[in-house]
């Protein structure tokens, strides 16, 4: 090779390395793409206040959350009370997004975008519409694919196998759009699943005084009581030796005392999970008047689908003391008012609790669902009756 042949083979080495390393730039999505749209929010002007109706579609599934009676509620779970909090956040998000990168885009390159219409294809993209009081759409917006940031040569894991992190992804806004837009959120939690966009502020069972569960098999059934909160818990009519272990009531003297759960549906869907043979009762009566009862039915797929109903007596006069000074009555009084009026409140908000199925995770319930022989205490051989020995 001459010295004229080694120089143009240079210069074409230089070129194929110069173009390839723009078609990489390119392949990564570089948030430098220029565009009128650049910097702009993706929808101006976006009347938070007036959206009333959000419809989430991807696939062949469906979500609808509307606002009735200034109340979000999930139509796909009996119009149970949606996460407002989750929703606000969401509208506030769309309100201020804004284009990192835009193109003019074909209807043949959609697919590649996965922009198609919402459907059983699968490069269909998920659909998000808002809509006023009145159902008229005020945007519209088609989620795509990700966009993936590609991490740099040589640092983390890389690798030709390695194909980066979502740091946003690809939207069209209206149904007619030509142009497509990258913004910076993945928008991960955008999805059409009606469990996801539950209220999860339950009810909390506090200060319990007596805690009985009744087995359809009488003889695992059992009663706690106790006389005040710092007294220890008592086995209702316990038999000659027996006797609760305290290690062994941990998990059963504090039933749904900071509960979650997974899903929910009308009360009226599964009588079947309900039937006498399946079904476990857990009675709860607190300090403060409260009485929760429980249905427990039979487990499926680590979650107990379970119904509660409530009720309380509560104090309508405070008893005072022998003791008490004059000068303390009104602060008592005010007090006493004040704690009565919590309690009023907490009752009127737990029997919204009832009427619906919810499916609690296994690991809030087993605690609550042992025998009372898994409640006692081990009693020494030597101990028992010479009939039991």
């Amino acid at each position: 090779m001459n010295r004229k042949q080694f120089i143009v083979l240079l210069v074409l080495v230089v070129l194929v390395g110069a173009a390839g390393w723009i078609v990489r730039q390119r392949g990564q999505g570089s948030w430098h793409s220029a565009g009128p749209a650049l910097g702009r929010k993706l929808l101006p002007d976006f009347p938070v206040n007036d959206v009333a109706q959000i419809t989430i579609q991807s696939g062949t599934n469906e979500l609808h959350l509307a606002r009735r009676d200034n109340f979000w509620r999930v139509r796909e779970r009996g119009d149970y009370p949606a996460d407002f909090s989750g929703i606000s956040g969401l509208l506030l998000k769309f309100a201020d997004l804004k284009i990192v990168q835009s193109q003019a885009v074909g209807a043949a390159q959609l697919g590649r975008f996965e922009l198609l219409p919402p459907g059983p294809a699968t490069n269909a993209g998920t659909l998000v519409e808002f809509k006023n009081q009145d159902g008229k759409t005020i945007n519209t917006v088609l989620l795509g694919k990700q966009h993936l940031k590609q991490p740099p040569q040589g640092s983390g894991p890389g690798g030709p196998g390695d194909e980066g992190w979502p740091d946003g992804r690809y939207v069209m806004v209206g149904r007619d759009a030509k142009a497509l837009a990258v913004i910076s959120d993945p928008l991960d939690n955008v999805q059409p699943k009606p469990e996801a966009w539950l209220n999860k502020d339950f009810l909390r069972i506090e200060n319990p005084r007596a805690i009985s569960v009744q087995f359809a098999e009488a003889t695992n059934s059992w009663k706690l009581t106790r006389v005040s909160a710092t007294n220890d818990w008592q086995l209702a009519d316990a038999r000659a030796g027996e006797k609760p272990d305290p290690d062994k009531l941990s998990g059963a003297t504090g039933p749904f005392n900071s509960p979650s759960f997974n899903d929910v549906s009308p009360a009226n869907t599964r009588p079947d999970a309900f039937s006498p043979a399946n079904v476990t009762v857990l009675t709860v009566e607190t300090f403060d008047g409260f009485t929760y009862t429980a249905k427990i039915g039979r487990k499926q797929d680590d979650n107990y689908p379970i119904t509660f109903s409530i009720a309380a007596t509560l104090p309508s006069a405070r008893a005072a003391a022998n003791d008490e000074k004059p000068e303390d009555k009104a602060k008592l009084d005010a007090e006493f008012k004040d704690r009565q009026k919590q309690l009023a409140e907490k009752l009127t908000k737990e029997k919204q609790f009832e009427n619906w199925i919810y499916y609690v995770p296994d690991y809030v319930v087993d605690p609550v669902l042992k025998t009372k022989d898994q409640l006692l205490a081990e009693t020494p051989k030597n101990a028992l009756p010479k009939s039991e020995k």
